[in-house]
């Protein structure tokens, strides 16, 4: 069994330091506001975007980079290519910013990269020391690739037009698109400094060259600094160069904006120390007191940085940005059910954000890009509301706010944020198929299986007893309101839905639910399948749902589905294409949903694992699910080659070969935020309800003691859990020193309870 390679460390503050530029692949960072979002790699890879309210977007950065160079030497501050002879590199990684520093011939450089808290813009600080005895002379230069011309492709027409504006002291790049607007409008992308600038480029030829790359352009190489071009109907990039001495031992810091102006130059301006700090701060103030609703500690320390410093942070990112390369319906809803337990005030924005992109008819669509809201025949979008809206409501313990109002996409007037989620559960109950269940349509929580139901026949048994669980919720919520038609009438589709779930999607030979079946009645995911027999999901959602063979299904699930590095997703996985399916049957096997250690469905079931109180599986689910954690690890299962601090959509399964165990994508994943909810709601007990704080945990029994700080209804929980190993039933809470009756805690606005728990196992 191969040791787990750290590159570096988590720090106090729940950072992250790289100490060796050379991982497996790009670590990365995201920075974000609500019109922005950027990333970079511990080499300082990536890409920054803006978008407007329909998903209209401008990549105004697709990569960067910032060179000294002196006399005939240049060389990148970021570390690239990786053997030049640098010492002392580090990239710390934290919430809404990276550093990264490195020493070369006398010179100590730090690279600070963020994203403030508004505008479109990114802002990268370069400090320089002189650690030498002489007076150095150096050329800064930044660079940023940009794409708002478009992506350069050989023998294609480029259009862009560039150069420097005196007056505003800006490279820039100006196109014609449609931002904020059904109609193309002027837009600048411009880069601007703290100090006087000795030179620019805006043409790529230019800087890069036409035989140059990224880490060696032709205008370091034979210039050592700018060319000062301008750029007319070729590819244009942005890159300013700021000449500074420095005495010995002297530092200096120079200061850049890239940003994005609209219409004309009035919006471009220049960084400066003051401001640049004061955005700077005003930054991390912010995602202080954004994600500081919940902490925890354990005696594993590492995931105690991973739930406090990241998989907030994740969250927090998902809520506004989804899964980045667009705007999910499903995952901005999702992940803003998840950050309500740390911050159900923003969440509750954040939701009311989301509502005004679903239809009057209660339906939900895919995503919302390229100016348009696109259905992409999905079925699930409407089922997550409801899931999240009685989150955030039992959260903040108001049930008056499903009065507050909000448009649908294709209304002028508003509607109450309960008509929105009635019509939602009404929708979904009355899209059915076959048998009565509901449809799959082109896809439901699976994207992959888009084959199965595109005739409106087709259905989904997991999505069926999804809908069950949303039903109950909605009935909750109307009786919160004292709707008790309408909870009435819920439950009574509630119980409709399960019988016809319990008669055509159930496996009575195989012992559990099928997945589904489609437009001609083809059965997925049961005993007789030749591959893909069985499917995860239903048999969680069964728990999760509250159905009465939740915990034999799931018996069934993990004897045929576990494995040493987490449970798949389905199994057999299919080897050979079958257009019934779509494009996961398409999937090398063992990859993704086809049979593959899908971890955004490893993080549900870590929650499964604590309704059923099954503690032993419950360490076993995290222990698998954490990239550095080898305690299952069989010795075919190859290096984890992500970043530790964050969480990705997959694990690949043993068969895979050269990949089994490496992870998928990073970041743009739901694993994060069910990971933070399961772990905050369900492994710690912390479940919100409209009389308080019910706490009922299903913690590993390893943990004889931890702790969780969570804010509720602005009163702060200090709570500490001890235990004797034998079980992790509540035996006794103590509030103030006093021992209460049951186990829910009403907050007391402004003050902090301190509360013990003990735990064992009841008589």
């Amino acid at each position: 069994m191969a040791e787990f390679k750290w590159y570096g460390h988590f720090n106090a503050d729940d950072s992250y330091t790289i100490t060796e530029p050379e991982t497996p692949r790009h670590w990365y960072n995201y920075m974000f506001n609500n019109e922005y979002v950027s990333f970079t790699s511990q080499v300082g890879f990536g890409e920054g975007l803006c978008q407007d309210d329909l998903g209209r977007r401008i990549l105004l950065l697709s990569n960067r980079n910032i060179f000294l160079a002196e006399d005939n030497a240049y060389w990148s501050l970021f570390g690239l290519p990786l053997d030049y002879g640098y010492t002392d590199y580090a990239c710390n990684h934290a919430t809404g910013f990276s550093t990264i520093t490195l020493s070369y011939k006398d010179i100590t450089s730090t690279v600070r990269i963020f994203v403030p808290n508004e505008g479109r813009r990114e802002l990268w600080s370069v400090t320089i020391t002189n650690n030498g005895d002489t007076t150095r002379t150096l050329n800064l230069v930044s660079y940023a690739k940009t794409e708002v011309d478009g992506t350069y492709r050989p023998q294609c027409y480029s259009l862009g037009q560039g150069g420097f504006n005196e007056e505003k002291k800006a490279v820039y790049a100006k196109d014609y698109r449609p931002l904020w607007s059904k109609t193309n409008r002027k837009i600048y992308c411009y880069m601007t400094s703290s100090e006087e600038i000795t030179g620019f480029d805006s043409r790529r030829n230019a800087f890069i060259g036409p035989f140059g790359d990224e880490q060696h352009p032709v205008a370091l190489r034979k210039n050592g600094g700018c060319t000062n071009t301008d750029c007319n109907s070729e590819k244009l990039c942005l890159a300013l160069q700021n000449t500074v001495t420095l005495a010995p031992g002297e530092t200096k810091t120079v200061h850049y904006q890239l940003g994005i102006a609209m219409d004309n130059f009035d919006e471009i301006t220049s960084p400066t120390a003051e401001g640049v700090e004061a955005d700077f701060a005003a930054m991390t103030a912010k995602y202080a007191a954004d994600l500081s609703g919940v902490s925890i500690k354990t005696p594993w320390k590492d995931f105690d940085h991973l739930i406090n410093g990241w998989m907030k942070y994740a969250a927090h990112m998902g809520s506004r940005w989804a899964r980045v390369r667009h705007n999910g319906y499903r995952d901005m809803t999702s992940d803003t059910e998840c950050l309500a337990c740390v911050n159900p005030k923003l969440a509750w924005e954040r939701m009311k954000r989301v509502l005004s992109y679903q239809y009057q008819s209660g339906y939900a669509p895919r995503t919302i890009a390229d100016g348009r809201i696109k259905d992409n025949n999905f079925a699930d979008n409407t089922v997550w509301m409801t899931y999240a809206v009685n989150t955030i409501i039992k959260e903040l313990g108001d049930p008056s706010l499903l009065y507050e109002t909000v448009k649908f996409n294709d209304t002028e007037e508003e509607y109450s944020v309960y008509e929105h989620i009635r019509r939602s559960v009404d929708f979904l109950y009355n899209f059915q198929g076959n048998y009565g269940l509901v449809r799959i349509w082109g896809g439901d929580w699976n994207d992959c299986i888009n084959n199965a139901g595109l005739k409106g026949k087709g259905v989904s048994v997991w999505l069926s007893i999804a809908w069950v669980r949303a039903g109950k919720m909605f009935a909750e919520v109307a009786r919160m309101l004292g709707k008790e038609d309408d909870a009435k009438l819920a439950l009574e589709r509630v119980d409709d839905m399960t019988k016809k779930i319990d008669a055509y999607g159930y496996d009575e030979k195989g012992g559990y639910y099928i997945y589904a079946r489609t437009d001609d009645d083809i059965i997925m995911g049961s005993s007789d399948c030749d591959e893909g027999q069985i499917f995860l999901n239903p048999q969680m959602w069964a728990v999760l749902a509250g159905m009465e063979k939740g915990a034999a299904v799931m018996d069934k699930a993990e004897e045929l589905l576990e494995t040493p590095i987490g449970i798949r997703l389905s199994y057999p996985a299919y080897s050979y294409q079958r257009p019934y399916i779509g494009s996961m049957a398409e999937k090398f096997p063992g990859v993704q949903d086809n049979g593959g250690i899908y971890l955004h469905p490893s993080a549900w079931k870590l929650a499964v694992d604590s309704i059923l109180r099954r503690p032993d599986r419950v360490e076993e689910g995290l222990r698998k699910m954490l990239p550095w954690d080898q305690t299952y690890d069989d010795g075919t299962i190859g290096q984890t080659c992500g970043e530790p601090y964050a969480m990705y959509n997959s694990y690949f399964a043993p068969e895979v070969g050269y990949r089994a165990g490496t992870p998928g994508q990073s970041w743009r994943t739901a694993s994060s935020s069910w990971m933070l909810k399961s772990v905050v709601e369900f492994i710690f007990g912390m479940h919100p309800e409209i009389e308080g704080l019910r706490i009922d945990p299903c913690l590993p029994l390893c943990w004889n003691e931890c702790s969780i700080v969570k804010v509720m209804r602005d009163c702060t929980f200090d709570i500490t859990f001890k235990g004797d190993g034998t079980g992790t039933d509540v035996l006794e809470i103590k509030v103030d020193g006093n021992v209460i009756d049951g186990n829910i805690i009403a907050p007391i606005a402004g003050k902090t309870l301190k509360v013990e728990v003990k735990i064992g196992k009841k008589d």
